[in-house]
């Protein structure tokens, strides 16, 4: 179909179109798992047999989360259930902390009482300015669905909060100063979050009893997720007054954390910022044993992929200039890529190496961390391939894939354009 034909509004520019080419597995897997294909890995929520409270505490979860939302919904039976209310609560908790607009005098008490408040029936606060003040406005509905739970679901969501909120406390008065205390900060976020669900899957002997009791594990996976989300997010954070780099770290390279936000500092920002990712690197052994102890399908998934979308996530803002400038995200067909291929242990060591190789390729030779940089990642891949082979889960002639997927989108936007014409006239011959 010559290019002439496609009406002008719809044709693709040729950059896009050049992107395509380069990333065919992508646009593949892309198209795949909005055919239905990514049911095996996130299958659909049945919402015929929710309460209307649970549907509504879904609803939250969908408009609060990017990440967690879908491989919430893939967990299985009644666990499901309890995670969406973890989440949800945890997430209101945040959203107290992030506020800037609540004074310290009100923050501090709030943060320490939470967890009661999943208690008190009518409790809500609906002066928040924050973007997920709902979860904040419409608490009553979570606490419901939090008393609904069985004990051994409410005891650990409810002594998580409890430690994640006096945690969120100790660091409203105080900055990140050294690398122990960014360590620290980050445990209290996510790192408890890892360690309340290690503690659920071990209860209900989804996973052995390991996985609950090395809390030392369970806290690195939270704190990699968490680590990942502070680095990319430094002028989001910026912008709103709030501050989790640690001290130790971007003294080095500025007086004021504010000051690599400037075009004259960008270059001493970006070593700032490599040299927090390669701290963030040294979680991975941690991650991979405990990915590898895990037995059951979905919660193996569960945990699995918001750990590959972080070392993506790592390997996307890695020297990268526009950390600084606005926001740095994985593509959408790499995310469901990622999410179709790691269900086992070896496809997600082959997913770390991979990232890290790329990582490796970018590390200037006059970077500060250079070599601490490389001598984290060589031991990562030591780790994933002990015997030195890549498993690469590309099966597809890139020239053929790459034709076929340009063919498709093409003749997707001929016909939907024919498709759009066609209405007006008939439209118009109405008239």
């Amino acid at each position: 179909m010559p290019l002439s034909l496609i009406p002008r509004c719809t044709r693709l520019p040729m950059e896009r179109v050049g992107k395509w080419l380069g990333r065919p597995r992508e646009i593949y897997n892309l198209l795949r798992f909005k055919m239905g294909g990514g049911a095996a890995v996130m299958p659909p929520l049945d919402q015929d047999a929710l309460s209307d409270n649970l549907k509504t505490c879904y609803k939250h979860l969908n408009q609060t989360s990017r990440s967690f939302a879908a491989v919430i919904q893939a967990l299985d039976g009644e666990l499901r259930h309890a995670v969406c209310i973890l989440y949800l609560v945890l997430r209101a908790l945040d959203t107290v902390e992030d506020d800037m607009t609540i004074s310290l005098e009100t923050k501090v008490p709030m943060l320490h009482d939470f967890h009661s408040y999943l208690y008190q029936p009518d409790w809500r606060y609906v002066e928040s300015k924050e973007k997920y003040k709902q979860v904040l406005e419409d608490f009553p509905t979570i606490s419901l669905e939090f008393r609904n739970l069985a004990k051994v679901y409410r005891d650990v969501i409810a002594d998580i909060c409890h430690k994640m909120g006096a945690g969120m406390a100790e660091f409203l008065q105080k900055k990140v100063d050294s690398l122990q205390e960014w360590d620290k900060y980050c445990h209290y976020v996510v790192g408890l979050v890892g360690i309340g669900l290690s503690r659920l899957f071990s209860v209900l002997e989804l996973e052995d009893p390991i996985i609950g009791q090395d809390t030392e594990l369970a806290n690195s996976m939270g704190v990699f997720i968490e680590k990942t989300i502070i680095i990319r997010d430094y002028l989001e954070d910026q912008l709103a007054g709030r501050e989790f780099w640690p001290r130790e770290v971007w003294s080095r390279y500025a007086k004021k954390l504010s000051d690599l936000a400037k075009p004259e500092n960008i270059d001493m920002a970006v070593q700032c910022m490599n040299e927090l990712i390669t701290n963030a690197l040294h979680h991975i052994p941690d991650v991979l044993t405990y990915l590898s102890r895990l037995k059951t399908q979905s919660v193996f998934n569960f945990c699995a992929i918001p750990q590959v979308m972080a070392i993506a996530t790592l390997a996307a803002c890695y020297n990268n200039k526009q950390v600084f400038r606005g926001v740095v995200k994985i593509r959408k067909g790499q995310a469901v890529t990622l999410m179709m291929d790691a269900t086992n242990i070896q496809a997600v060591k082959s997913i770390m190496y991979q990232y890290v190789e790329e990582i490796y390729r970018k590390i200037p030779s006059t970077d500060p961390s250079s070599n601490k940089t490389r001598q984290i990642i060589v031991s990562i891949q030591t780790i994933c391939l002990p015997n030195g082979t890549v498993v690469y889960r590309n099966h597809y002639s890139h020239i053929y894939l790459s034709c076929a997927m340009l063919l498709a989108a093409l003749s997707w936007q001929y016909l939907s354009a024919m498709s759009e014409a066609l209405e007006e006239d008939i439209q118009a011959n109405e008239n």
